[in-house]
């Protein structure tokens, strides 16, 4: 058996700038930003940033300038933590602590400089079209009382959201940004100029699109008569809808403190919720839910939350939202209950209490959405219980856990008068698939990340020489983090216990990988069916008996 080290992200001058913001950066004072941290021994300890702990059980080691967290199965450097805590990439979290250690990355090569450059004139252009856009709004009485009046937004509010007014004036922001040194090609980079060259945004409301790195981009709401109603900022190297998720660098906060997320519609039902101190609320900006948005949510929390609107459109993105959730270990529900209001925005200014109510009363997504199916068929009809049954057991092949499915089958079937078995028997063809993730020692489940930290750490520093095949990671800050483990677990062991232990933890690490790969290729064996490919299915047949020997 093969147990795989620690991916290695970039090579070189990287690695060099990876050493240099690590020496200047305690590993105890970028994690005490998150938790408080206490003083216990030579380690300092505190509770987890997740929310699974009772106890605290988040340890430090300024020493060795790691973390583990032995709640949740996670560890790792300054990197590995931004990383969870923030639920960014490796490229961001490097970024965001190059700036904290006043590092200049630019210095250690390890890229493309041109394109770093031209990212930096971009985000610099973007700024400042958000401070003109501010200081427009604050010169302009009419859309002073939109925003204050008719948004009923408050102060606080358009200062933490960065709101800004675009002039109708054709080439405003385009002479200010010239005056300031900024090429029309830079401008046109950054997505601010229209195909004939002058202002993307005119006569609009500005709200900016903000992540860690600050300003990349816009949806900008038109005051006057005019289509569209709301205009984004075209893709970019900065903006990437399928991505970024709006709101997120307000709500990440509050998300980890009551750890659930409320994801809604629009950008202005954000803005409302926030001021209605529902400050977890995000949305996807004027794109459908992609499974990159859920796994950046689901990095901070697995309790995702959806307020979407009741209509066919919401039930579509509810489906949608369920295909994706089943495979990342993400518990979705649904807010619904807007009393009358058609969506949180609206409810949010009939009442600020409702809607903080309506968040916490939230159901199973899958339950909600099997209403909504009930609702839209006869279910006192032979077709309408056909109808019924295919929709859901197609929805059915979507949910991982096989208890919460069972569950779901007996209350199909005792809703269509049939037997479960009946429902089995249906022959559904699926234009979806099921997409299973690869297994990934490294990203895999936290009870497998589990087993494979402490056997690592076992045969690294218990001095247990029977266990054979194991490999031990090379990254110097990893096997930190595995003598942690071993220290706070395992140090008083004698040796005969430490052996049987790591016996059993490589037992139980081979079992899982089989029955991983086993689900895997029943997949595949499926497909394979369906192809009437005779020669493939006998193949993963061969495997499975393989594996489960």
């Amino acid at each position: 058996m093969e147990v795989c080290g620690e991916i290695v992200w970039y090579t070189g001058g990287m690695d060099d700038a990876k050493e240099e913001i690590r020496a200047r950066l305690p590993v105890e004072d970028v994690v005490g930003r998150y938790i408080e941290l206490k003083r216990a021994g030579r380690s300092l300890k505190g509770r987890s940033p997740w929310g699974v702990d009772k106890t605290p059980s988040f340890m430090v080691s300024p020493d060795k300038g790691i973390w583990h967290d032995f709640s949740a199965n996670k560890g790792g450097d300054i990197f590995a933590f931004v990383m969870e805590v923030e639920g960014i990439s490796f490229r961001e979290a490097l970024e965001k602590l190059a700036v904290q250690a006043g590092v200049e990355l630019s210095k250690y090569g390890g890229g493309d400089k041109k394109v770093a450059e031209r990212k930096r004139r971009m985000k610099e252009a973007l700024e400042l079209s958000c401070k003109y856009y501010q200081f427009c709004l604050t010169k302009n009485e009419k859309v002073c009382r939109y925003v204050f009046e008719k948004r009923n937004m408050t102060k606080g509010t358009v200062t933490n959201f960065r709101i800004g007014y675009a002039p109708n004036t054709g080439r405003a922001l385009v002479d200010f940004l010239k005056k300031r040194g900024y090429t029309t090609q830079e401008m046109e980079a950054a997505g601010l100029l229209n195909r004939f060259g002058g202002d993307l945004f005119r006569g609009r409301m500005m709200v900016p699109f903000i992540d860690i790195a600050g300003v990349i981009g816009y949806t900008a709401r038109i005051l006057e008569q005019g289509e569209p109603k709301y205009l984004n900022t075209p893709e970019t190297l900065l903006f990437n809808k399928g991505r970024f998720v709006f709101g997120l660098a307000a709500a990440k906060e509050a998300i980890r403190q009551e750890n659930f997320v409320v994801i809604v519609e629009g950008n202005m039902d954000v803005i409302s919720s926030h001021q209605a101190g529902v400050r977890q609320a995000v949305a996807t900006s004027g794109t459908a839910m992609t499974e990159n948005h859920l796994k950046i949510l689901s990095r901070l929390t697995p309790d995702v939350r959806l307020a979407y609107d009741g209509d066919a459109a919401g039930v579509k993105a509810t489906e949608r939202a369920i295909m994706m959730a089943g495979d990342l270990g993400v518990n979705l529900s649904v807010i619904s209950d807007y009393h009358g209001a058609k969506d949180p925005d609206e409810l949010i200014q009939k009442s600020e209490k409702l809607w903080q109510e309506a968040v916490r009363n939230y159901r199973p997504a899958v339950d909600w959405l099997l209403d909504k199916y009930e609702e839209n068929l006869d279910l006192s009809s032979g077709v309408g219980k056909r109808e019924y049954s295919d929709i859901a057991m197609k929805l059915l092949k979507h949910v991982s856990d096989a208890v919460e499915r069972k569950h779901y089958e007996k209350q199909i079937a005792r809703k269509l008068d049939c037997d479960v078995e009946d429902l089995h028997a249906k022959k559904l063809s699926d234009p979806v698939p099921k997409r299973y993730k690869e297994i990934d020692v490294e990203k895999g489940s936290d009870l497998l990340a589990g087993v494979r930290d402490n056997l690592q750490a076992i045969v690294a520093y218990g001095g247990v020489t029977e266990i054979k095949g194991v490999e031990l990671p090379e990254d110097e800050a990893k096997l930190a983090e595995l003598e942690m483990v071993f220290e706070v677990r395992y140090k008083d062991w004698p040796k005969e216990m430490l052996e049987k232990e790591a016996r059993e933890l490589l037992a139980r690490y081979k079992t899982e990988m089989a029955r991983r790969e086993v689900e895997m290729l029943n997949v595949e064996l499926a497909q394979a069916e369906e192809a009437g490919d005779e020669e493939k299915q006998e193949e993963i047949l061969r495997k499975i008996m393989v594996l489960k020997r």
